[in-house]
C-alpha cells in the first residue's frame, strides 16, 4: 500500500509470516538500501514492513533500449554481501525440495517427464557436498522484483532471501522468461552473467534445475518452467 511518513512517499507492506518471508526484513537491513529497497521499520509480530517507496517504480522487465543483463549484474555485484544467521543456509532448503520434488510432480499429475525430476534432485544431491562462500542470496530476483527509482536508477524488492552459494544467485534470472524464453536466450543469460560475476557456471546451471523444479509445481508458468530445464539439461547450444 502506498503512504505517507512526515511527508515522506513510502509502502506499507503486510505479509503472512511464512517460512520464504521471515527474514525478508533482515536482508533488507543488511543491504542498507545498496542495491535494494531501504527498510524504513518492521513490526515483526504484525509481519509489517514500511519500505521505500521506488519512483518512477516501472518493472525492469518491462524495460526498452536497455542493457537489462547489465542491470542485473550491478544490482548483484552489491546485494551478494557474506551472511549467515539469521538466513536458511541454502544447502537446508536445498535438502528439503530432494524429499518434495518427486510427491509435488505426483501430486500433480506428473505433468512432465521424469528425467526433469531425477535431474534436478540429482543436482541437490551434487551441490551440497561442495562447500562455497556464503552470501546472501535473493531467491526471486527476476524482472518483476526490480523496480526504477530515483535514488539508485534499479532497485530490488522482494528478497525471499537465504544465505549460500554465490552461483545459486544467477536461477531466478536464468529462467526469467520476461528476458526472452527461447533456449538461445536462456544460455546467453547463464554464459553472461556467470562470467561477468565470476561465478561457477556449471553450478549456477544446476542450482537453476533445482530450484526451478522445486517452484515449477506450484506456478502459474510450470509448462515454461520445464521447458528452461530442458534447454538448461543440454548445457550449451552446441
Amino acid at each position: 500500500m502506498p503512504a505517507q511518513r512526515g511527508g515522506e512517499d513510502v509502502v506499507l507492506k503486510l505479509q503472512f509470516v511464512h517460512r520464504e518471508a521471515r527474514h525478508e526484513a533482515d536482508a533488507l537491513r543488511l543491504w542498507n538500501g545498496e542495491g535494494a529497497c531501504r527498510l524504513l521499520d518492521h513490526d515483526p509480530d504484525l509481519g509489517a514492513l514500511l519500505l521505500e517507496r521506488c519512483r518512477p517504480g516501472h518493472y525492469l522487465a518491462d524495460a526498452v533500449n536497455i542493457d537489462q543483463l547489465a542491470v542485473l549484474a550491478d544490482l548483484l555485484r552489491k546485494l551478494l554481501v557474506p551472511a549467515h544467521a539469521p538466513f536458511t543456509p541454502l544447502n537446508e532448503e536445498a535438502a528439503g525440495w530432494i524429499g518434495s520434488i518427486e510427491q509435488d510432480w505426483r501430486d500433480a499429475g506428473s505433468p512432465c517427464e521424469k528425467r526433469l525430476v531425477d535431474a534436478a534432485v540429482a543436482a541437490v544431491g551434487d551441490l551440497r557436498t561442495e562447500e562455497t562462500g556464503s552470501v546472501l542470496l535473493h531467491q526471486d530476483l527476476h524482472g518483476h522484483n526490480v523496480l526504477s527509482a530515483g535514488r539508485e536508477a534499479w532497485l530490488a524488492i522482494d528478497p525471499k532471501p537465504l544465505s549460500g552459494d554465490p552461483a545459486f544467485a544467477l536461477s531466478p534470472i536464468v529462467r526469467s522468461f520476461e528476458f526472452g524464453h527461447t533456449k538461445e536466450a536462456s544460455l546467453h543469460r547463464l554464459d553472461r552473467l556467470s562470467e561477468e560475476l565470476e561465478l561457477d557456471r556449471e553450478r549456477a546451471r544446476l542450482w537453476t534445475i533445482a530450484q526451478t523444479m522445486a517452484w515449477a509445481f506450484d506456478s502459474g508458468y510450470s509448462e515454461r518452467h520445464f521447458q528452461t530445464c530442458r534447454w538448461l539439461l543440454g548445457g550449451t547450444l552446441g
